[in-house]
């Protein structure tokens, strides 16, 4: 009598503390998660031209790796900055599981280096291998992603300086 009664809420206690997991990390069970990419406790102001940006800060590997995948919009005025552990580095991005077109600004030594504009978002279900890689033509300090279309309307050109505090 005590194993038909014990079992039952062991099970039931096994089920609540997966499902708890899961729902507190989804990509554990392949789901992705949509989300808008605007200003909060981890962004850093970024000027440019008196232009301000809100950019989430992409300060550690994992998120350096995630980037803006799966976001569904960044809001006016946002983006996000890659900050690497060491100067001058030669990092590659990519586009995967990116849902929205952007920019991608590179930054070294407080001026702008590199833009690359109007990237589209890879075709759903585009294997790793097909996917376009993007780098730099020297070494970056920063890498800023930014909706696209956001440096040509707001006239942001190589050789501009950025201003923020890190």
């Amino acid at each position: 009598m005590i194993k038909q009664l014990i079992l039952p809420l062991v099970g039931v206690a096994l089920f609540v503390v997966l499902v708890g997991t899961f729902v507190k990390n989804p990509s554990k069970l392949g789901i992705k998660t949509s989300t808008t990419v605007s200003p909060d406790a981890s962004s850093q102001e970024i000027v440019i031209n008196n232009v301000k940006i809100a950019a989430t800060i992409a300060n550690s590997p994992e998120e350096r790796s995630r980037g803006l995948s799966g976001t569904q919009s960044l809001t006016e005025n946002s983006g996000m900055l890659f900050v690497f552990e060491a100067k001058d580095a030669s990092p590659i991005f990519w586009m995967k599981d990116m849902l929205i077109p952007i920019d991608i600004v590179w930054i070294n030594d407080g001026k702008i280096v590199q833009i690359d504009e109007y990237i589209e978002p890879p075709i759903k279900g585009a294997p790793d291998s097909e996917l376009k890689l993007f780098k730099p033509q020297g070494k970056v300090d920063y890498v800023l992603e930014l909706p696209a279309g956001f440096c040509d309307k707001n006239n942001i050109k190589i050789g501009d300086e950025t201003k923020f505090d890190l």
